[in-house]
């Protein structure tokens, strides 16, 4: 039997980004305070992504949930931060993977696109926080995650997910 695939978004699904900003020395906070529309980015802070920890719950519930379905990380990078790039594979690798395990839930599965949308099929499902980028085009299969969303925690992600 083939598992239905599973999406999950990085940034605040499976990283906690705040923990990035905390990490992250004030004076360099404050290089990048203002993109000149009065807004943050911090995103664009070199390194960032490097510095942030998990979502609670995030690790347990995806290696749980990789039992049943074929899991992939589907995320976006900004365009101005070339090592955010590598900085979530680093990421990724150190959360769920050794370097070069073969058998790791997220070996060679970490697509970083600006078109989540272009990985739409039937019977996928992806768990995002935000609609951006093409996630909303997965209608009733994305699991809109964390405080706005419908899914609050992992452990309800969890819940819908394997009792489907």
């Amino acid at each position: 039997m083939t598992k239905e695939i599973l999406f999950f978004d990085m940034d605040n699904v499976l990283v906690n980004f705040k923990s990035g900003i905390e990490a992250t020395p004030k004076e360099v906070l404050a290089q990048y305070e203002d993109d000149g529309t009065g807004k943050p980015h911090y995103d664009d802070i070199p390194g960032i992504f490097s510095r942030m920890q998990p979502t609670d719950g995030a690790v347990e519930a995806v290696k749980k949930l990789s039992e049943k379905y074929d899991v992939y990380i589907l995320s976006t990078a900004p365009w101005g931060n070339p090592s955010a790039w590598c900085d979530k594979l680093e990421w990724v690798k150190k959360h769920f993977d050794s370097d070069e395990n073969e058998d790791g839930v997220f070996y060679k599965r970490l697509i970083l696109s600006h078109h989540k949308n272009l990985c739409k099929q039937p019977g996928a499902w992806l768990v995002d926080d935000r609609p951006n980028h093409g996630a909303c085009e997965f209608g009733d299969h994305w699991l809109h995650f964390g405080k706005d969303g419908k899914y609050k925690t992992w452990k309800e992600v969890e819940d819908f997910l394997l009792n489907r």
